[in-house]
């Protein structure tokens, strides 16, 4: 198998395009580098696409190996043929490959090796070619009795034989492709309570609609396999996995039994003894496997997918917001910070314990905040008695002469910062709960600079996310904040060690040593002095610089995301039109892109020395320095006044924001505490195949409450008939 030509067909790339990808991989180049400044050996791959590749490739690489390995083992025993050679060779899976070496793997003592130390084997040979004999199969079998061998009679003998056909039946690995293949198209899973599970109680209700469940494979849902997955490894239910028994004897047969052979019962009972004892129990563990496996691919892809419109949500610039981190017996912590995130003051009320004095005592104290430090946005927790506390901010609102907003932001994961290692050192003397405080009014500023502080597995966007693989997640999720933070940039002289980690070419020691450097040399004044930071050496620079931004530095250059190997090419742009970098800086180049378009697009880049896809990305950067790929995203959504459950009637129109998206659905912030689901049949007018092509996380949306459960707090909503807000 030629690897790079499966890449090729795979992902429709040209020849050279898939072999500068791989080549540029294996050179060490980062993601985000090979998407952001390779383009034109590239063919303009963009970062997911190329994540998806690399998955693709160590995959096949692993085959590879594997089949190299597997070659080698049945060498060195002497049975390597040009058969197993062709079935190797045509093996396109791990699992495939496995099928091939099973004959030839050194197996534990099952009843085909007992019987083959009976000497049995030559009998089970004689059988299974099924050749016509003037012997019958019980004066066969009695030559094999042997008292010392533990074979006292023909039926001991007759039972050894069928063993080790049998297990040679199940060895055969056309019949295993086969079945599992026909598992796909005709399996179907059924699921029963397991026995003594108390009907009435909670884990029983979680999974009630599995109580008598069956459905095809074909229509199984990613999600249904990992809520069976969850409620069988916690006792309640009994999973059955199953295609039409004729249906798979028939498939086992074929290839097997003789229709005139003289041993044609024998071999149609140890053909349905292999089934049903071997092959069917194995086919049925191998193909839940692979659905698990899938459904835990799908999920890890929904978080992936949640994960990043959260990380890239639009930033509140400029505003000195106030963090209000809920509570009850232990008061509300409040935290106020600029409009760079620094801390201007701290406090605790206690509004949600009831009673007047306390409520009237914390407006007051408010009050004087909002006033001495100009608060002009309120970022409430969405945690316990946060619904008491977005009451008591509506009311305190109204009171108030300056203008104010407030919105509820999502505070999941701030807790894990508060209690973590990085929580503590910025913020030594703050409790816990001050430290929340903090970090909810800055999610609200600047969302990817504060989540990236926090295990994303913490953030709550998933599904069946603590049923994963860890390692697998982490993977991914990691790769998704390094491709936003690099999508976006860093400021070099602000960003904090946690962001710096996740720019491409560096790691968790490096970023600290940039803080070190910047902390011991006062600001960076150019980005060539990263060349001067301990460990950050000549690659490491190629693969980092153009995601980090210096926005009051020597050259104006560094403060977009142009590459410095870019700069002599941007500076011969600027001259060949007359410009100069104070125009960059002042924003005079209006006219820029309808020169370039007069000369002609590749004119100007060989004029300058750059790719077309590299000019048209430094044009890009040049007519808006410092840009910020967010401030095109919509923006948070503040509110003055506060709706309740009570205040809900169906028909009802109202605006909120979706906060996560499942296969099943989309749960919107209505602003009435609990999200209502919009059900995957509700989220539009036509068919939707997957939420994730209608809905994002943190995407303001227009939605009509479809049904109100009080008693269960459960809100249905829907989007038919309805445009998406902006």
């Amino acid at each position: 198998m030629n690897i790079n030509e499966r890449i090729i067909q795979e992902f429709s790339l040209t020849k050279e395009h898939a072999e500068n990808i791989i080549a540029l991989l294996d050179d060490g180049n980062t993601i985000p580098f090979i998407a952001r400044y390779r383009k034109e050996m590239t063919g303009h791959i963009d970062d997911q696409v190329l994540r998806n590749l690399v998955d693709r490739l160590n995959y096949l690489r692993n085959l590879e190996t594997r089949k190299s390995e597997v070659e080698k083992s049945i060498t060195e025993q002497g049975k390597f043929n040009d058969e197993i050679k062709l079935a190797l060779e045509n093996a396109e899976t791990l699992t495939e490959v496995e099928d091939i070496y099973r004959p030839y793997k050194k197996k534990k003592e099952t009843r085909a090796t007992k019987a083959i130390a009976k000497g049995l084997l030559p009998l089970a040979e004689v059988i299974f070619s099924q050749e016509s004999t003037d012997k019958s199969l019980e004066e066969l079998a009695s030559e094999y009795i042997n008292e010392d061998l533990g074979v006292d009679s023909v039926e001991t003998a007759l039972q050894g034989a069928s063993d080790i056909i049998a297990e040679k039946i199940s060895d055969n690995a056309d019949i295993r492709k086969s079945l599992r293949r026909m598992f796909g198209r005709l399996g179907v899973v059924s699921s029963t309570f397991s026995k003594g599970v108390d009907e009435e109680g909670e884990k029983a209700g979680v999974y009630e609609m599995y109580k008598e469940f069956s459905e095809s494979l074909p229509e199984l849902k990613a999600h249904r396999v990992l809520a069976m997955n969850r409620a069988e490894k916690e006792g309640v239910l009994k999973v059955k996995l199953a295609i039409p028994e004729t249906v798979a004897l028939s498939i086992v047969k074929k290839p097997i039994v003789k229709e005139n052979s003289p041993f044609k019962k024998f071999m149609d009972s140890a053909s349905e003894d292999a089934y049903k004892r071997l092959i069917e129990p194995s086919i049925e563990r191998e193909v839940r496997n692979i659905l698990t496996e899938n459904a835990q691919e799908k999920a890890i892809k929904t978080f992936e997918n949640n994960l990043r419109p959260l990380l890239m949500q639009s930033p509140l610039k400029g505003k000195v917001v106030m963090g209000f981190d809920p509570g009850v017996r232990t008061g509300c912590k409040i935290a106020v910070v600029d409009e760079t995130g620094k801390v201007l003051g701290k406090t605790v009320v206690y509004p949600t314990l009831g009673g007047k004095d306390k409520i009237e005592h914390a407006k007051e104290t408010l009050k004087k905040f909002i006033s001495k430090f100009k608060v002009e946005v309120i970022a409430i927790g969405n945690g316990t008695a946060s619904k008491e506390s977005e009451i008591f901010i509506a009311d305190l609102i109204k009171e108030c002469e300056e203008k104010v907003s407030y919105i509820v932001v999502s505070e999941a994961g701030a807790s894990v910062y508060s209690a973590s290692e990085l929580g503590a050192k910025e913020f030594p003397d703050f409790d816990v709960s001050e430290r929340s405080a903090v970090s909810i009014a800055r999610r609200l500023q600047d969302p990817l600079a504060e989540l990236i502080k926090i295990d994303p597995k913490s953030i709550g966007v998933g599904q069946y996310q603590h049923d994963m693989p860890e390692a697998r997640l982490d993977e991914v999720l990691a790769g998704t904040v390094e491709d936003c933070v690099n999508t976006v940039g860093v400021d070099l002289n602000t960003a904090s060690a946690s962001l710096l980690s996740y720019v491409a070419g560096l790691n968790k020691s490096i970023a600290q040593n940039v803080i070190d450097y910047r902390e011991e040399n006062g600001k960076f004044t150019s980005r060539t002095q990263l060349l001067k930071v301990k460990k950050l050496g000549d690659k490491a620079y190629t693969q980092c610089a153009g995601f980090l931004r210096i926005s009051d530095g020597k050259n104006i250059l560094d403060n977009t995301a142009v590459h410095p190997e870019s700069y002599e090419g941007a500076l011969k742009l600027l001259e060949y039109f007359g410009y100069s970098k104070s125009d960059v800086k002042d924003g005079k180049l209006g006219n820029l892109k309808e020169k370039i378009n007069e000369r002609g697009v590749e004119e100007v880049s060989k004029v300058c020395g750059l790719g077309v896809d590299t000019l048209l990305d430094v044009v890009q950067e040049l007519m808006k320095p410092g840009r910020d790929v967010r401030d095109s995203l919509p923006k948070p959504v503040l509110r003055s006044d506060i709706l309740s459950l009570a205040d809900l009637k169906e028909g009802m129109v109202i605006s909120g924001v979706v906060r996560n998206v499942t296969d099943f659905g989309a749960f919107v912030d209505i602003g009435v505490h609990q999200d209502g689901l919009v059900h995957i049949s509700e989220l539009s007018d036509t068919f939707v195949r997957n939420p994730q092509s209608v809905v994002k996380v943190g995407q303001p949306v227009q939605v009509r409450v479809k049904g109100i459960d009080v008693k269960k707090n459960r809100i249905s909503l829907s989007m038919k008939g309805l445009s998406k807000a902006n």
